[in-house]
């Protein structure tokens, strides 16, 4: 499994450095995650490196890494991103508690995704501005070196005046199915943009449901705004605040149909998305064979002159 999110290389800014001692236990443990665990007591391990190289010779198996960032120095209205580099093999990684994102698979269903850089949006909503902010990281490694291997360890920045005013790359919900009132339990979490069969539902050939409930900037003027939804395979229904803004259906058979290949574009009726407040996208998926679901980006919110400048 790969996740590559989209980020116009042009606009990268480093603003954090985050390589060097982060805390470090071989374990697994559910509240690792949780800013208030206190992990005065495990290692620390140089990041980025290897932990059969740190003192942890011939370990394979669960561990976590944490460290603490300080929210003061994050820039407010930018798009952030958490770059890692490459971890072996697979990870979930938590901020302030709440997952952001994972490539690969945990047992039982075990996939590695040791080639697959890791670059995470940092929701807005989930990051205090005021002081700390906590980085947890899980870890399952199979055989040979383990942990965050290598790569250019920190928190990037692509500056508001770029490409996406808001990026929504990274976590959503996900559910078999038609769910568009939102609601309910059991919805499962899947990265955006990459095809559900390689996120566990292999041969999964029908309907499903994607949601993505986002903070919007306070500073966001309403007019004049795009949603785009990259691509997806086949079929789509998308909504804001519960509202159809779009759909992409060549009501073509499997093999004939070639709306998978359609960048989706969709305007933002004036006043719909709601600056400052909690908001909520849901994406009625068909996908009518092999491959399915959100596969490609650019994912996020845009102008329609910047769409035309970045994207046509």
């Amino acid at each position: 499994m790969l996740f590559l999110v989209f980020v116009p290389a042009f606009s990268q800014d480093k603003i954090l450095d985050m390589s060097g001692a982060w805390k470090f236990s071989i374990g697994d443990r559910s509240d690792w995650s949780s800013p208030a665990y206190n992990d005065n007591l495990w290692e620390n391990l140089n990041v980025p490196g290897n932990w059969e190289d740190q003192g942890f010779h011939g370990y394979d198996g669960y561990a976590w890494y944490r460290k603490k960032i300080d929210g003061t120095k994050l820039p407010k209205g930018e798009n952030l991103y958490l770059h890692l580099g490459y971890v072996d093999d697979v990870d979930q990684v938590y901020f302030n508690g709440r997952m952001i994102g994972f490539s690969g698979y945990f047992p039982p269903k075990f996939k590695t995704a040791h080639n697959a850089e890791r670059i995470y949006v940092l929701p807005s909503q989930y990051i205090n501005y005021e002081g700390d902010n906590l980085i947890a990281i899980r870890i399952f490694d199979v055989v040979g070196t383990g942990g965050i291997v290598a790569g250019n360890i920190g928190i990037y920045s692509s500056p508001y005046k770029s490409s996406l005013l808001l990026d929504l790359h990274g976590l959503w919900s996900f559910k078999q199915g038609v769910h568009l009132d939102g609601n309910g339990l059991n919805w499962n979490e899947i990265m955006v943009p990459i095809p559900w069969e390689s996120q566990g539902y292999d041969n999964y050939d029908g309907y499903a449901t994607y949601k993505k409930v986002f903070k919007a900037p306070a500073n966001l003027d309403s007019d004049n705004l795009v949603l785009l939804m990259g691509r997806i395979d086949d079929f789509d229904k998308t909504y804001l605040n519960g509202r159809l803004l779009g759909e992409t259906n060549d009501n073509r058979w499997f093999g004939e149909s070639s709306s998978y290949n359609v960048m989706r574009v969709y305007e933002i009726p004036e006043g719909l998305l709601v600056p400052g407040e909690m908001n909520i996208i849901t994406v009625e998926v068909e996908d009518l064979g092999i491959s399915g679901g959100i596969w490609q980006g650019p994912v996020g919110i845009t102008t329609k002159t910047r769409y035309y400048h970045y994207f046509k």
